[in-house]
């Protein structure tokens, strides 16, 4: 069972991972990242990959380039077992439009913090099609 101080830390390890996306500041998004990740951490969505820090900031970099003006938004509680936890999020532009959504799962180190995040964009698809 998770405890709720556990809950807390996990939902802001995540929004703090989430909000470093589009954070235009670059000390600010460096600083973000640096909170949450461990230094060799791996961040893989279905284009790219980035390791460590300094390689997980470069992707974030290239991610706001490509959306500019746009946020991610945890959409779901945090699922959490054995460190491992799964979320949805989506990509808002700066009208509130879902531009893209999708789901994480995320492997946390014994400190909370990321070790590794896997992407998936878009819906899962239900059998037959």
């Amino acid at each position: 069972m998770t405890d709720t101080a556990t809950t807390t830390a996990i939902d802001q390890t995540i929004d703090t991972h989430l909000r470093a996306y589009c954070e235009p500041d670059v000390a600010t998004r460096r600083a973000l990242i640096d909170e949450v990740w461990a230094e060799d951490g791996r961040l893989v969505d279905p284009p790219i990959e980035g390791v460590g820090r300094d390689g997980i900031t470069e992707m974030v970099d290239a991610v706001l380039g490509l959306y500019p003006d746009h946020t991610f938004r945890r959409t779901t509680a945090a699922d959490l077992h054995h460190d491992v936890v799964r979320y949805g999020w989506e990509l808002l532009d700066q009208h509130g439009s879902a531009v893209l959504v999708g789901m994480d799962v995320a492997d946390l180190d014994g400190t909370g913090k990321l070790v590794r995040v896997v992407g998936f964009f878009g819906e899962l698809a239900p059998l037959g099609e």
